[in-house]
C-alpha cells in the first residue's frame, strides 16, 4: 500500500519571549493511500499544530515530513505552494471563501490557478458543477456565499479541496461551526469520497465524526500515544457501534 504521508521525528518548538515551547515532540507516523484518519486529544495537545505542519503551512523545526515522497522541508516557498495547490485539498472549520466570487467560481479557483490538469476554463467550470451535482448543491453554483446555509458551505469547500484531484485531503474540525444535523450530512460525504479513494486526515474532538473514520491517533503533550483502527466506515447503521469503540478507546487514553 503507498504511503501518501510520512512522519518521522517531528519537532516543533515556538519560542515566546525566550522561553520555548516544544508543542510536537518527535512524532512518527505514516498514513497510507485510502486511509481516513483522525487525530484526536485535548484542547492544547497540538493536533491543529500537528496538521498544519505536516501540510506545509507551518515550519518544521526538526525531522522529516514526506508527502507523496516528497520531503516538504527541502522546497522551496514557491516549490511547497506548489505541492499543497497540486497534491493537497483543505477544508477547514472557518470556510475562508471570497466573498466577490459565486460559490461555483471559488471551488474551481485552485484549478484555475495550478493548471495541473489541462483544460480550458469551461471544462473545469463543468468539473466543478459535476463536484456540486455529487455533493447534492448543484442549485447553490451560482449563489453569494451569504446566501447559503453553513451546510451547504462547508460541503463546496469539499469540493473546492477535491477539485485539483489531490493524493490527499487536510481537514481542521471540519464540522466545528456547524449544527448536528449538518456535521452528520458533511460527514457522509467525506466517508464517501473516502471510499472512493481519496486519503483524508482531519482533526477532531467529535467521537461522531471520528467514528467514521477508518484509524484514529491520540496525541497528548505534543506526542502521539496511541492509535485505533476502526476499519473502514461501511455505513450509517454500524455508527452506533463504532461511536461505542471510539468512546470507550479514548477513555482508556484519558480523554
Amino acid at each position: 500500500m503507498d504511503k501518501v504521508l510520512e512522519v518521522k521525528n517531528l519537532c516543533k518548538t515556538y519560542v515566546v519571549n525566550k522561553r520555548q515551547n516544544n508543542v510536537l515532540r518527535n512524532v512518527n507516523f505514516e498514513i497510507n493511500s485510502g486511509e481516513m484518519v483522525a487525530v484526536m486529544g485535548a484542547s492544547g495537545s497540538g493536533k491543529s499544530t500537528l496538521l498544519y505542519s505536516v501540510s506545509g503551512m507551518d515550519n518544521i523545526t526538526a525531522g522529516e515530513v514526506r508527502v507523496c515522497g516528497e520531503d516538504i522541508s527541502g522546497l522551496s516557498e514557491n516549490g511547497l505552494a506548489k505541492l499543497r495547490l497540486d497534491k493537497m485539498g483543505f477544508i477547514f472549520q472557518q470556510m475562508y471563501m471570497l466573498k466577490n466570487l459565486s460559490i461555483l467560481d471559488n471551488i474551481i479557483l485552485p484549478a484555475c490557478q495550478s493548471g495541473k490538469i489541462k483544460e480550458k476554463h469551461s471544462q473545469t467550470a463543468e468539473r466543478g458543477r459535476a463536484l456540486m451535482h455529487k455533493l447534492g448543491i448543484s442549485d447553490i453554483a451560482d449563489n453569494d456565499i451569504n446566501e447559503v446555509s453553513g451546510g451547504q458551505l462547508q460541503r463546496a469547500c469539499i469540493c473546492r479541496g477535491m477539485i485539483n484531484q489531490p493524493d490527499i485531503i487536510f481537514a481542521d474540525e471540519p464540522t466545528g461551526a456547524l449544527n448536528r444535523a449538518a456535521s452528520g450530512e458533511v460527514m457522509e460525504e467525506l466517508a464517501g469520497i473516502n471510499n472512493e479513494g481519496t486519503t483524508i486526515m482531519l482533526v477532531t474532538h467529535d467521537v461522531k465524526v471520528a467514528a467514521r473514520c477508518s484509524r484514529l491517533l491520540y496525541i497528548a503533550d505534543g506526542n502521539i500515544e496511541g492509535e485505533y483502527a476502526l476499519g473502514k466506515y461501511t455505513g450509517s447503521n454500524k455508527l452506533r457501534e463504532r461511536e461505542r469503540q471510539v468512546s470507550n478507546w479514548l477513555m482508556e487514553m484519558g480523554w
